[in-house]
């Protein structure tokens, strides 16, 4: 079989997920031939994935009929043919629904293929003197060989209809020595990693993830952001994603000395080392950010408006921000008014509803509460529906109510009177304390997250949801009071 010269570079989709078959423009003449065997610019244009190789291999092989494989590898690959020809067979040993899926091609100097982490790979020499060449994304070391996933060539499920007998076939000891399909352990998905999943925020991942073994939930006991040896230790090749929901969020104590120090350590310094990582090993970073970036001057804030912090807390935001958006993977999740499981401003009010206490509430701060639960979910949607990378704005819906509007509804659905509620000024409210500024303004607008298809549930609803869950019991039991705007 000849090469075909002049091919458009082009995709084409198999059976199994993530493999997907190029062909390749070969440009030839008496002389000989050449290709771009690899173009990173048309072919993630193309929408190959920018998987960031590191090695080159050439498999070269002598006689027609030399058979290599099963081998499943845990690194990307991207396989083409220098010289020769070969028949390719590739099976998919990742856990999941495609599990046992095959796809065969004979492929000449014209096709290449994309082979994900986990599939088989495996191929027959059609012609004398093959040469057999693959990009991989990761260097291989011993620590490695560990994880490979291997299925015998001849299994009988994968049914692979060698163009060589395989009982003719020139094959190592070893591929005639690999398991069939039944006793194969499928190769693990890479995981993801929740941060902070002791908080509000890493409660609801929990919940939300409950029971996937493909994520993995570290708290503040298993993962010091402090110490370096967490960022080092641990083995990020089997990681494809970072969803951090740990941050110092004492916004009135990051104004003394000590506190100023802790709040950038973590939402600054970890913040970076945790881009490095995601940088180092190609991982999708998640970062959950705050309506406290802005200084609350305008009546609502899209995802483009430069930053404009009034307290250190908003400023060590801001500045862990801006550190994640170099990540090339990321995604920079901003809230306002976090509400969850544990002690809240919700909560709060309906303690003091439940005592009989008429509070004085900021009247001056307008924004929308965002429930953990909403907040969890939407970033699920953004990992799965694979949505562009960016800073999503990411609240509940709904009109947007000042703080003293909330409590006065947190009263109403208690049984408790609206008009209990006083409503003050935030100057009035902190006059003679010594606390950290607040912005006014704190609406997030939601088209950007609204466009990639999710829509947050109304902030009234989940108040109703949320009042209901706690109880008379359980509201009582909650007496420990915070700053409205926290």
């Amino acid at each position: 079989m000849s090469i075909e010269f002049s091919k458009k570079l082009t995709a084409h989709e198999t059976p199994i997920p993530g493999v997907v078959l190029y062909d390749l423009p070969v440009h030839g003449d008496n002389r000989g031939w050449f290709k771009e065997n690899w173009q990173r610019e048309k072919m993630v244009a193309l929408g190959l994935p920018d998987f960031r190789p590191v090695q080159n291999n050439i498999s070269f092989n002598e006689k027609a009929g030399t058979t290599r494989g099963i081998h499943a590898e845990p690194w990307d690959k991207f396989i083409s043919v220098a010289t020769g020809r070969i028949f390719g067979a590739w099976v998919d040993l990742r856990e999941g629904p495609s599990f046992g899926a095959v796809f065969t091609a004979q492929l000449d100097p014209s096709q290449a293929i994309f082979i994900p982490r986990g599939v088989g790979n495996a191929f027959q020499t059609m012609e004398d003197n093959t040469a057999y060449t693959y990009l991989v994304n990761d260097h291989w070391s011993a620590d490695a060989q560990g994880q490979y996933t291997f299925l015998n060539l001849a299994d009988e499920t994968a049914a692979i209809a060698w163009p060589v007998p395989l009982a003719d076939a020139e094959l190592s000891d070893k591929d005639r020595a690999h398991p069939r399909l039944a006793e194969v352990v499928p190769m693990p998905a890479k995981k993801i990693l929740v941060l902070g999943a002791d908080g509000q925020l890493g409660k609801a991942l929990r919940e939300l993830y409950a029971g996937e073994a493909t994520v993995e939930f570290a708290g503040r006991a298993d993962f010091d952001f402090t110490n370096e040896a967490s960022f080092t230790a641990r083995n990020w090749k089997n990681y494809s994603t970072i969803i951090n929901a740990a941050a110092y969020t004492a916004v009135d104590s990051a104004e003394t000395p000590e506190g100023r120090a802790a709040a950038w350590a973590i939402n600054v310094t970890a913040v970076a080392r945790l881009a490095r990582t995601a940088v180092e090993h190609d991982l999708t970073l998640v970062h959950v950010s705050s309506d406290y970036v802005f200084d609350g001057s305008r009546e609502s804030h899209d995802e483009n408006e430069p930053f404009s912090p009034l307290g250190v807390y908003g400023q060590t935001k801001a500045a862990g921000d801006a550190i994640v958006s170099a990540v090339p993977r990321h995604y920079i999740v901003r809230t306002s008014w976090v509400i969850g499981e544990g002690n809240n401003f919700v909560r709060t009010m309906a303690s003091l509803a439940a005592r009989g206490i008429s509070p004085s509430v900021v009247k001056d701060q307008v924004g929308r509460l965002s429930f953990t639960q909403d907040i969890a979910a939407g970033i699920r949607h953004l990992l799965e529906s694979a949505a562009d990378y960016g800073t999503y704005n990411l609240s509940n819906s709904g009109e947007p109510q000042t703080w003293a509007d909330i409590a006065a509804d947190v009263y109403e659905l208690t049984g408790a009177e609206r008009e209990a509620v006083t409503g003050v000024s935030t100057a009035e409210y902190f006059k003679g304390k010594d606390v950290a500024p607040r912005p006014l303004g704190s609406v997030l607008q939601l088209n950007k997250i609204h466009a990639v298809g999710y829509e947050p549930p109304a902030a009234s609803g989940r108040l109703k949801a949320y009042v209901r869950s706690l109880g008379h019991p359980a509201v009582a039991a909650s007496t420990k009071a915070e700053s409205p705007g926290e």
